[in-house]
């Protein structure tokens, strides 16, 4: 066998060899308001995952925290103040506000997007992404809004409802539904959807449930829901296929920055 030929068999093993290190090293995942649902939830994925929480961060941590992760997940949780989509007024109209953690998530949104770190949104992950990009949210959907869908509930464990996904977006793509029934829990929803998304699914009255980027020269992975996957099982595909989605990405994300 020639110099070359052995040359050549070591480089492919070594990169291979290289891969499967990288591969097996944990993603890290930033989520905004950590709970063990939302890690159950990713878990269930089979990726090595470890995740940092980033609610008791100040602001000021918060961007060398996110260079150190792969993924970013934006979970659910109190009322985004309405200051910040142009209608301070409203906030009597608002359940629990959490000015610390709005800041904090507006600051973790903005170091992943120029890190170009994957970035997932649950409900309140859904509205703050909506509003950093200068999207506008409804105030309380039962007061402004007539649907004879229940979006929230006191037993938010059975609050369900049905979706649909939009046909030729990434999550329709993913998923292989064109309806799912899926957990909810919200009295707020996105009103204007900001520029930089198109909206991937709707309830059957029209309210927007889901998001996602479509900027075409800024190569970012960022979805969002209004539901709840981590409240649902594994085998509704509008749970389990979002989170392989999203750690798939991650992962990507990961053997990239290795390599770099």
């Amino acid at each position: 066998m020639s110099f070359g030929w052995i040359r050549f068999i070591f480089v492919c093993f070594t990169s291979l060899l290289q891969f499967v290190i990288l591969a097996e090293e944990p993603l890290k995942i930033a989520i905004s308001k950590d709970s063990q649902n939302y890690r159950n939830w990713l878990i269930r994925s089979e990726y090595n995952t470890i995740f940092v929480n980033l609610s008791s961060l100040s602001v000021d941590s918060v961007a060398t925290t996110i260079l150190q992760c792969d993924g970013l997940l934006l979970s659910g949780g109190a009322d985004i103040a309405p200051g910040l989509y142009g209608n301070p007024r409203e906030i009597n109209r608002c359940t629990t506000i959490d000015h610390h953690r709005d800041s904090v998530e507006l600051k973790a949104i903005e170091e992943a997007i120029k890190l170009k770190i994957p970035i997932f949104g649950i409900c309140r992950g859904l509205q703050i992404l909506n509003v950093y990009f200068g999207g506008t949210l409804i105030t309380d959907i039962p007061s402004d809004i007539k649907t004879p869908i229940q979006h929230q509930c006191d037993d938010y464990l059975n609050c369900i409802h049905w979706v649909y996904p939009i046909t030729g977006t990434r999550l329709s793509f993913q998923v292989k539904v064109d309806s799912s029934v899926v957990s909810s829990n919200h009295h707020q929803a996105i009103m204007k959807v900001a520029k930089d998304f198109t909206v991937s699914a709707r309830s059957s009255d029209g309210l927007i449930e889901g998001i996602e980027w479509v900027v075409p020269q800024e190569r970012l992975f960022i979805m969002a829901v209004q539901w709840h996957p981590e409240r649902m099982p594994k085998e509704n595909r509008l749970s389990g296929k979002l989170a392989d989605e999203f750690l798939s990405k991650s992962m990507d994300y990961h053997l990239k920055k290795q390599n770099q």
